[in-house]
């Protein structure tokens, strides 16, 4: 399997947010289930890639999976410093799992943090269940930031975001 890693495409975004949505009800990380808000957040892929950069891995021209990639300042970052980058929305369809779509994906914001003017850093928020993801950004250099977990619902005790963060450049 020849995998790309390229900006997604109007015509694609229906299949990118469902991709994503399917991905998180499936793996349990949605709280509210189908009522979750963030479903519409998943699904809405016009409106992460106006402020962001939406990225698909391909197989010809079927979509494996998406992430969105926040630089500095974007509206999508959500743990993000001056001088970071982010990584949101990792999602990859359940049957192209295994095959290195999400690892492509993820070297992508890499290389796309590193092209960046002024990022030192690349951060991400992760939940505590997705084990193989933390395995995936370990296995790339990622360093967990326990100082910077957080909870996207104050109001709820037992949701708690862990993060990770790769150097990039070290700042003086």
């Amino acid at each position: 399997m020849d995998i790309v890693v390229r900006t997604a495409r109007p015509e694609e975004y229906r299949t990118v947010g469902e991709i994503a949505a399917q991905a998180y009800l499936g793996d349990g990380l949605l709280d509210f289930g189908e009522s979750d808000a963030y479903l519409g957040r998943l699904r809405d892929v016009a409106g992460r890639a106006a402020v962001a950069e939406v990225l698909v891995a391909v197989d010809g021209d079927r979509v494996l999976g998406s992430v969105t990639f926040a630089a500095d300042s974007s509206p999508m970052a959500d743990s993000a410093r001056p001088g970071e980058a982010e990584i949101r929305m990792l999602a990859v369809a359940r049957e192209a799992r295994g095959r290195g779509a999400g690892e492509a994906l993820v070297r992508a914001c890499v290389g796309r943090a590193r092209s960046v003017e002024g990022c030192s850093r690349l951060v991400l928020s992760t939940q505590r269940t997705m084990h193989s993801a933390h395995r995936l950004y370990e296995r790339l250099g990622f360093t967990r930031t326990p100082d910077r977990d957080w909870n996207p619902f104050p109001e709820l005790d037992d949701i708690r975001l862990l993060t990770y963060e790769l150097t990039l450049r070290h700042t003086p």
